[in-house]
């Protein structure tokens, strides 16, 4: 894990104390104790030992779902190019199961923590209820050097994400067995994906072709609408062929309440630059800088800002230069920043700075050059005009930056350490919200309290905190909580949960105010007419005289 490595070495140069405590002393509170994160999960595809060999493709389907079932801020999920990187530096070749020696020196070598280990079996169930799919997983724990027991299930093909979502469950249990989520809620709250579409992903994903993977996302697309990695996956197929439009429309499909927008977003904005949409392409920037800090962000949030003239490129690249100063680019781009707004000197210094960090580039170079000739003017020349082209990235970090702040909480709060209070809370909310979606209450609440102390000014966090609340069932501070949120700033969403609490104590003139101030605020807001219809159809039922015996 190359990338991971040299994010570590930046963290110890850093070597800061955790923001965290500082913001929560500023607030004349004792810091908060963050969740013990930094598990990391290599998943290996599973083998076929059924004498089927048209479903091999089920193998490489375990570790996708896997990784999106079990990859949050407290776990990390190893990605299938991760794998196949470490397959290559062990001389492994892809498509084979390698022998439990052979693994154990790829987690070795990975540095992870937990290695799935699993196999699957197709056959006629004993009982005679037909045809039935048995997956088996092992925990390899690297940390204690043994093998944890074997956890089964069995399920019809039909039923496969439903079957995967439950030995997710039981290996999430043999990781944290104070996961205190039910089994059958867990496995509910996975959306799974038809069986179809998940053979058609698989096999696009294990394409050898540009074309032949298009065709297989857009097969996978078209079984299953909702499947988002699919849609991914073909937007960023679509962009390698620099098929623009086809892209944005692939990605545009990914649903912002999917864990995988961040990274659609990136590639839109991506898409929507090189089309020449620069607002569409800072939109898209700007929703994943908000939930994510990663320097080639904020870097490209500056390339477009100095495509549309605004004057904030500089403060973008900056910020890119703070979260990882030791690329060249950012600081190039800075250079080129601060040269279109006159200081020289200053584009100097981040033009060698540049040249520091790659000696070999010939643009810097004849930029630095120009600059310094005797003969340069004032304003520069307009040959030197012509080279000041900021350079856009196009590498997406977020699975090193994740894996890094895992294992090292304080890696987000240093790089938030020069953001606005919006963004470094909005930041813990959607860790939180991640948290939440996979059952780690403890942590999402954590993750709350502190989006409150680092943006104290905001009703979000709290909001967010009454919604944890009310998930596990605390009514008396869930109510708290909002009520908080709405001294802060009055909106439909705080006022809409209160109508929930309301409805469940039977307040029911309550319920009904909070529904109307909510609808004033929000006429259009579907959760608020359906509570409207919900509590009309609640007082009418009141309103009946009792059924005769």
């Amino acid at each position: 894990m190359k990338r991971v490595a040299g994010l570590l070495v930046v963290v110890a140069l850093l070597s800061c104390p955790s923001l965290l405590a500082q913001d929560s002393l500023a607030a004349g509170r004792p810091p908060i104790a963050r969740a013990t994160y930094g598990r990391t999960v290599l998943v290996i595809p599973f083998e076929n030992v059924s004498p089927n060999p048209r479903l091999e493709w089920l193998g490489e389907s375990f570790p996708e779902t896997f990784r999106e079932q079990l990859n949050s801020p407290i776990l990390y999920v190893t990605s299938r190019e991760e794998r196949l990187r470490a397959y290559d530096r062990q001389g492994i070749p892809t498509g084979i199961h390698p022998a439990r020696a052979a693994l154990y020196r790829l987690a070795e070598q990975m540095d992870v923590d937990y290695v799935v280990l699993g196999s699957y079996r197709y056959k006629d169930d004993d009982k005679g209820d037909g045809a039935r799919l048995t997956a088996t997983a092992q925990l390899l724990d690297m940390r204690a050097q043994k093998l944890l027991p074997a956890v089964s299930e069995s399920a019809p093909l039909a039923d496969l994400g439903s079957l995967q979502s439950a030995l997710a469950w039981d290996l999430l249990r043999l990781i944290r067995s104070d996961f205190a989520v039910p089994k059958e809620k867990y496995i509910a709250s996975a959306r799974p994906v038809r069986v179809e579409a998940m053979e058609a992903y698989v096999l696009g994903l294990v394409g050898v072709t540009a074309e032949e993977k298009v065709e297989r996302y857009r097969e996978a697309t078209r079984l299953d609408p909702a499947f988002a990695r699919a849609w991914l996956e073909l937007g960023k197929a679509y962009y390698g062929q620099r098929t623009y439009d086809l892209s944005i429309t692939a990605l545009e499909q990914v649903q912002r309440t999917s864990p995988l927008s961040r990274e659609a977003n990136f590639y839109l904005g991506l898409a929507a630059y090189t089309r020449g949409d620069f607002a569409k392409s800072e939109s898209a920037f700007e929703y994943v800088a908000v939930r994510v800090p990663l320097a080639e962000v904020y870097n490209n949030l500056g390339v477009v800002a100095a495509r549309r003239g605004q004057k904030k490129s500089a403060e973008y690249f900056a910020r890119a230069i703070h979260n990882d100063p030791s690329d060249a680019d950012y600081h190039f781009n800075m250079g080129v920043a601060l040269l279109q707004s006159g200081d020289r000197a200053g584009a100097t210094r981040e033009l060698r700075t540049s040249l520091d960090r790659r000696p070999n580039d010939a643009e810097a170079k004849t930029l630095l050059e120009s600059l310094n000739s005797p003969a340069s003017a004032i304003v520069p020349s307009s040959a030197t005009m012509k080279m000041l082209s900021e350079r856009i990235k196009r590498n997406y970090e977020e699975d090193a930056f994740r894996q890094v702040n895992t294992q090292i909480g304080s890696w987000a709060e240093q790089r938030f350490s020069r953001s606005e209070a919006r963004a470094h809370a909005g930041f813990h909310i959607e860790l939180g919200k991640e948290l939440l979606a996979h059952g780690f209450t403890t942590e999402a609440e954590t993750e709350f309290r502190h989006a409150a102390l680092v943006d104290s000014s905001s009703p979000a966090p709290l909001l967010a905190l009454a919604e944890a609340y009310d998930a596990r069932g605390d009514d008396q501070h869930s109510r708290a909580e909002t009520e908080a949120a709405l001294r802060l700033r009055e909106s439909a969403e705080a006022y809409l949960l209160l109508a929930r609490l309301d409805l469940k104590q039977n307040r029911t003139e309550a319920a009904s105010q909070s529904i109307n101030r909510a609808l004033q605020l929000d006429p259009s807001n579907s959760l608020g007419q359906d509570l409207k219809r919900s509590l009309a159809a609640k007082l009418a039922e009141k309103a009946q005289p009792l059924p005769q015996p």
